[in-house]
């Protein structure tokens, strides 16, 4: 017989998306801030399929959406 796999999860920092992010890109943006952005328009995407497959990922790589409006 073979030996069972070994798995350690070796991520686990959460990253947070604070809502609402930036509607557009500016000039002087950092990496973060535009990630921040394009991650925040994707959740903006109104079709339902698409948002659930969207949190399947994001749930998948630790990333969570945090609406601050809220």
């Amino acid at each position: 017989m073979g030996t069972p796999i070994e798995y350690q999860k070796l991520m686990t920092e959460i990253v947070f998306v604070n809502l609402p992010g930036p509607e557009d890109s500016a000039p002087n943006m950092t990496g973060g801030e535009l990630l921040h952005g394009f991650l925040a328009e994707l959740y903006r995407i109104p079709n339902q399929e698409f948002k659930e497959h969207l949190l399947s990922l994001c749930n998948k790589w630790n990333i969570r959406y945090r609406d601050a409006r809220k």
